[in-house]
Formats: structure tokens, sequence, C-alpha cells
């Protein structure tokens, strides 16, 4: 996705949550000082089915799904209940706010990592990311795309998983570990959840597929924020 198409979503983000955009560009230069451009070769999801594993409470009774798929991008603690239930996991999308341990392991075990910076992460974002391997680090920001740091668009760990695969040719996406209704989550977090699914809506509209884990939700999804 150019970033021309997502900023009027991302300009929106800003203003529902208050944040400030130098605070994602800030974060975003601390974390172009510590990687290189990562090497897009070596993705080339062409023609695959990517299962797409959120970390809500349901992933435990759906990971045959996650292993039925071709590939597997998992949002940050997802990775740990795929890999306790031994699936693999080819990608780790995280914004290393919750199991950067996890993170590190993958990355010298040669399993791509997309970290995520942004305006509240930029402590953890100069801590963690040297102790990766850097090859292995897929820089990524909300803000605009600058030296080796990228936007394939997205917000959550979650979303941004989704448009990481469509960037690069997934041709099914299959969600797992997707609860937009979660009770136990925090009202920040679900705040957050009303994005990734407007997001994922508009998602599915670019790729003319329908999404499963939106079936019975969109007629409910407030699109007007959307660059639709």
């Amino acid at each position: 996705m150019e970033f021309s198409t997502w900023e009027p979503a991302y300009e929106a983000i800003l203003a529902d949550f208050g944040y400030d955009r130098t605070d994602d560009e800030d974060a975003r230069d601390a974390l172009a000082e510590l990687v290189e451009p990562f090497d897009h070769s070596r993705v080339d999801f062409v023609g695959e089915c990517v299962a797409v594993a959120g970390a809500g409470p349901s992933l435990a009774a759906e990971t045959d799904r996650a292993a039925a798929a071709d590939i597997v991008v998992a949002a940050s603690t997802a990775v740990d209940t795929l890999r306790s239930q031994g699936i693999d996991v080819d990608w780790m999308v995280t914004d290393l706010d919750k199991n950067p341990e996890t993170a590190r392991e993958l990355t010298e075990a040669g399993t791509p990592v997309a970290a995520h910076a942004h305006g509240d992460n930029v402590a953890a974002v100069r801590e963690l990311v040297p102790t990766f391997d850097d090859g292995q680090v897929l820089p990524t920001t909300q803000a605009d795309p600058a030296g080796p740091v990228e936007n394939f668009g997205g917000f959550t760990d979650g979303d941004r998983a989704a448009f990481l695969a469509d960037h690069f040719g997934a041709a099914e996406l299959v969600f797992v570990g997707w609860d937009f209704d979660d009770p136990d989550v925090s009202d920040a977090k679900r705040r957050k959840l009303v994005w990734a699914e407007r997001l994922l809506y508009w998602l599915e509209r670019g790729r003319g597929e329908q999404f499963g884990v939106l079936d019975g939700r969109r007629t409910a999804v407030d699109v007007s924020a959307l660059p639709l």
C-alpha cells in the first residue's frame, strides 16, 4: 500500500486517539538508526493461503486452521500460543510490548519479525531491537516510511499482519484468534479493535475478498473515516 493511500486512515486514527504524529516519526527515526533495509526477495506469499493469527482467547481452539494454511503470520503473543501447540510461525508482527524474548528467539532461529515503532514505544525499540538478529528484522511504522523503515498499512499488530500478507501477494487470508467482542480487554484495547475491524473491512474491499472474521459484522462497521 502506498503511504498516500494509507494516510487518510492514519490521520483519522491520530485524531481519534489524540496521538501526535511527530512522536510516531521520532520513533520511526529511532528504529531506522538500528536496522538495515529488509531483503524483500526473501518474502513470497504469492498464491499462498496465509493464516493471520490474532492473540484473542479463541486462538487456542482454532490452531488447526492455522496449521492448515501455507504460511502463518502471527501477532504478538499469538506466536507463543501456536508454538505451544507445535505449530510453526513463519512471521511475527509486534510492537514489542508483550513478549520480546519470543521475537528475539525467532530472529535468532531465522524467522522474520516485523518490528513496529510508534510514539509510545521508543524506549522499547532502543532497548530491544539491537538484541535481535538484524537480518531478520523488517522495521515498520504507521507514519511516513523513511530510510529502511516501511509502512504496509495497519494499526494494531493483528491488522498490520494482514496488510503485510496482502502486500507480499497472499492469495487468501484466513483469520484465527480474532475476538472483536472480547469482554476482558481494556477500554483502550477495545477502541483499537474497533479500528482493526474497520481496517480489515477496508482491506477486504480492496482485495475483492470477504474475510470470514467479518461475517455478520459488516453492516455495523463505521466506514466514515475510511478512504473508500
